[in-house]
Parts: structure tokens; sequence; C-alpha cells
């Protein structure tokens, strides 16, 4: 038995799936299957039951698995107290980003930071992934994910999960000039009762924006009628513009209306706000390669209002 048929144990545990574990470890599933049946080979005992669609434990695999976790902590732990001696930091950071998050990169500069902490720390591996924010929110409670950039509701996040908001903005209906909803020039902003019955584009289910503006709806009597949806916010800007409806997007800056030949309304009665926020889990990420990077972009990416 070696340490690598542990790890592959324990993700497979985890994921219930042989075909997800072996992408989650990046290696091809037969060879993943036939590590895990040379452990059993060794111990004696099945450890997996193969037998549904979902793999699950054996009474073996059930008294054997905190072992394994407990065997795989503390080779980690030797790794990490040499490093520490070292003044090498090393291992993986795997982080989130909400779809669309892209657009509003050049708030924060995302790349620069991800360069920077690279250059300081060439032996962390940083993985970047793009999902919905729900998603990411689970993947953070099962520990499949240290640190993600999500766009927030308006709920209270799960228990265990600590936020902190990078970018507050408002949400605004952005229109071509010749909307119905424009009528005289110095309009800048439209009640959401405005919105009812009209076709909108916007964010898809999953996505903070679009969890404001379902939750806003709900709570003022009406269900949005979402004609299009789009992740990327500016994309959805460009289907306003060629008038297949209107678009719910986070603010947007003079020149990108102005490219695409938009007015912007501000949503109000009630205001309505894009938020993005990092997220991590409240018992701190699972090394210390994503205890710095956390403690970078947390001091870095500054909450709105506290320059």
């Amino acid at each position: 038995m070696d340490i690598r048929q542990l790890r592959y144990f324990v993700t497979v545990v985890e994921e219930a799936n042989f075909t997800r574990a072996a992408a989650r470890l990046h290696l091809a599933q037969p060879g993943v299957s036939a590590q895990i049946r040379q452990l059993e080979k060794e111990l004696g005992q099945p450890l997996l039951d193969r037998s549904a669609r979902s793999v699950t434990l054996t009474e073996v695999g059930e008294a054997v698995l905190p072992y394994a976790r407990a065997a795989l902590t503390a080779v980690e732990a030797v790794r990490q107290t040499v490093d520490e001696f070292t003044g090498l930091l090393r291992g993986h950071v795997r982080m989130g980003l909400v779809s669309g998050a892209g657009a509003a990169a050049h708030e924060f500069d995302l790349a620069s930071l991800l360069t920077g902490f690279h250059d300081d720390h060439p032996q962390v591996e940083i993985v970047l992934t793009e999902d919905t924010s729900q998603r990411m929110l689970v993947a953070l409670n099962r520990g499949h994910l240290d640190i993600a950039v999500i766009g927030l509701t308006g709920e209270e996040p799960p228990p265990g999960i600590s936020l902190q908001v990078v970018i507050d903005e408002p949400l605004v209906a952005a229109v071509p000039p010749d909307d119905l909803a424009i009528t005289h020039e110095s309009l800048t902003s439209i009640p959401l009762a405005g919105l009812r019955d009209r076709p909108l584009i916007s964010l898809p289910r999953g996505t903070g924006i679009r969890g404001v503006l379902d939750r806003a709806c709900a709570q003022a009597g009406f269900q949005p009628r979402i004609a299009f949806e789009a992740a990327a916010p500016l994309f959805v800007a460009e289907l306003a513009a060629r008038g297949l409806g209107a678009a719910v997007v986070p603010a947007l800056r003079d020149d990108a209306a102005s490219a695409f030949g938009l007015r912007t309304l501000e949503i109000i009665e009630p205001r309505l706000r894009g938020r993005i926020a990092l997220a991590w889990r409240t018992d701190a990420p699972s090394g210390p390669a994503a205890a710095a990077f956390l403690d970078l972009l947390r001091a870095t990416l500054t909450p709105p209002g506290t320059d």
C-alpha cells in the first residue's frame, strides 16, 4: 500500500464516482480503478461497493476511511514542516470564478495578482475554474475549492462560509435610446415594476445578479420575463443593443454604454445592487498556499468605501 492509493481511495469516496474522481486527480479512470483494486487486494477486503451507479463504501471501507484521511493529513503535515524550515511555499490553490466575473476583473486586476503570486511562489499551482455562484458555494463546503469569487443574491451565505465584498454597484436596465421606457432625455431610472412583462436579457440562474433580480421580482409579486440568457454582462448588453430586450446588468461604464449605443436606467423601488465577493471556508483554506493567496486577496481587494 502507498499514499497514492489512499489518495485515490479518498477522492473516489468524496466524488462517489470513478470518472469524476479521475478528472479531479487529472488521471485516466482505468488507472485510478486499477490502483484501488490493488489496494483492496493487499488488504484482502473490498472497500467500495460498485454495484450501483453511485460508488459507496463497504462496511470495511467505512472503517478504513478515517485512517486513510489521517494518513494523507500526516503526509501533508510532514511536507509543510519541511517547507517551513526551507522557506519554500508549495502546494496548490483551487479558485473558482463566477461565470461572467471576467467582465468585472478590471475592477481588481485579478490577472496581475495571480502573476505576482506566481512570481513569488513558483512552486504553487493555481487552478482556476468558472461556474455559477451556487455550485461554487457547494464546492467550497465540500472542500473542492479553496477560494471563490461569487456573485451575491442578497441571501445569507451557508453556515461555515465567510465573505468579503469586493464590488458593489447598482443594477441597471440597458436599453436602446428609442426604447419606450425612455420618455424623456433626462430620465435616469426605472422602477422595478416597469420591467414587468417586458422581455429581459439576464445572466443565467445560479449567478448573483440573476438571483438578485429573481428575488426582487418575487417580492414585488411577479416573475421576470427572461427572453435571453448569457454568461457575460457585455454580451447581454450587446443583445439589448440589437433590440432583443432590456438588459439587466451591473452599471456600465459610459464608454461601454456608448459603444453599444445604449442608455442605462438605474433600477429603483427597490434599488438593486450587483455585488461580487470573495468567499472561503470560515475554518480557513486547506493548506498554507491557499491561506497565503487568500491573505493576499483580502489585503488587496479592499471592500468598497474603505480606501
